[in-house]
């Protein structure tokens, strides 16, 4: 009795449209980490009575 050949050509269009929407999500979830992160210290700053809360970036 001769068994089914499996060739494991099968389409890997799946695979990696399931790779490409992990990384988008991962990239999103640090995107919105950072958001919320500098969301929650603007607003620490200005829950502590502080008028000028603005972020000053270092010279390069």
């Amino acid at each position: 009795m001769a068994e089914p050949e499996d060739d494991g050509g099968g389409s890997r269009i799946p695979a990696i449209a399931g790779l490409v929407i992990a990384a988008v999500l991962l990239v999103a979830g640090l995107w919105l980490a950072h958001q919320l992160t500098a969301a929650s210290k603007m607003q620490d700053c200005v829950m502590s009575g502080r008028t000028n809360c603005n972020v000053i970036e270092p010279a390069r």
